[in-house]
């Protein structure tokens, strides 16, 4: 089977890299911070971007750069405080595209106390001049007072931005040429939690979070996606995401199922079409491969709620733990670990 079947959940074969033939995939740590992060994002000239969201009142920085594995305020420490005319204010991720574009989004939903005036904001930044090229804002049709934009992926080939909902269910589609956004598969059961817990490394997490995670396909043909709290795997081509023809109901028509997998935060497709993901219940990175089957990369307790991916261009996996899973008291410093290419 391979991920072109559609309607119907894959089985899969579970493999394991800890056969007796193989070694133990090799984890590093790149940073460290006593402060909960969330995204991270590398660059081409592998610049590592990290962000921290809005969860509490101690957040001295929501966005930085990791330079000699110190946490530096980018673009600078103006736009850390959310009085100024241009700063962000409750920052949930952070991605480079093809292009070497930063692009930030703010929630604009601090401490999930309800969207501010305006909405969410998502930002992009020139990492050769590290200044801000363009900002998007959504129509008060796109997002809800409750709504927690989660997680973007960018086409560069159309200039179209995706993004996720994570508050309200829902996906969120950008036209970057001429700014204007629609919100889609609002409230549909693709969008939706489909538990209110999670048992991640024997801890009971009760909590019902939306659509989350989001890859877009290497060649830009499907959208997959996930709820936080959920295992089943979707997509649905990015061709009828932007056939603004379409009804909801047709729309509705094209979301496939594609399989089970472990709970995930965030995804990211690699070069080669593979999917890599997390795995909160068990403290793991896994794979899901073109051609159905998924591969427990690596286990360990060092990854506690692996959260964003990332890669450079060397191939090496970059990702935070954010340990949101765990009790303040319980929580050890949060990383950026990087695991090593490997031959696949």
């Amino acid at each position: 089977m391979s991920l072109s079947s559609k309607s119907f959940i894959l089985l899969i074969t579970v493999v394991s890299l800890f056969a007796c033939n193989q070694t133990k995939p090799e984890l590093k740590v790149i940073a460290s911070s006593d402060n909960q992060w969330t995204g991270v994002a590398v660059s081409s000239k592998g610049r590592v971007f990290v962000n921290f969201p809005k969860w509490s009142d101690d957040v001295p920085i929501s966005v930085a750069e990791i330079i000699d594995g110190k946490v530096t305020p980018y673009p600078d420490s103006v736009w850390q405080s959310d009085m100024g005319a241009k700063s962000f204010m409750a920052v949930q991720s952070v991605v480079v595209d093809r292009k070497d574009r930063l692009w930030i989004l703010d929630t604009r939903n601090p401490q999930f106390k309800g969207v501010v005036e305006g909405g969410p904001i998502l930002y992009q930044f020139n990492l050769k001049t590290n200044e801000l090229e363009n900002e998007y804002h959504f129509g008060e049709e796109v997002f809800t007072p409750n709504s927690y934009f989660n997680d973007v992926r960018v086409d560069t080939r159309n200039d179209i931005a995706y993004m996720t909902d994570s508050g309200n269910g829902a996906l969120v589609v950008l036209n970057l040429n001429d700014g204007k956004s629609r919100r889609l598969l609002d409230n549909h059961y693709s969008t939706e939690s489909e538990v209110d817990f999670l048992i991640c490394d024997g801890i009971n997490w009760k909590n019902s979070v939306h659509s989350d995670g989001i890859a877009l396909s290497p060649d830009n043909r499907y959208l997959y996606y996930i709820a936080l709290t959920g295992h089943t795997l979707y997509r649905i081509s990015t061709a009828d995401i932007n056939n603004s023809d379409l009804s909801g109901d047709m729309l509705a028509n094209g979301v496939e199922k594609i399989a089970i997998i472990p709970a995930t935060d965030g995804m990211m497709f690699d070069k080669t079409g593979d999917l890599w993901l997390g795995g909160l219940e068990d403290n793991s990175v896994n794979l899901f491969k073109r051609d159905g089957t998924l591969e427990k990369v690596i286990k360990d307790d060092m990854i506690r709620w692996a959260d964003s991916f990332a890669i450079d261009a060397d191939g090496n996996i970059y990702f935070t733990t954010s340990q949101i899973h765990l009790p303040l008291q319980s929580r050890k410093e949060y990383q950026v670990l990087r695991l090593n290419k490997m031959n696949k």
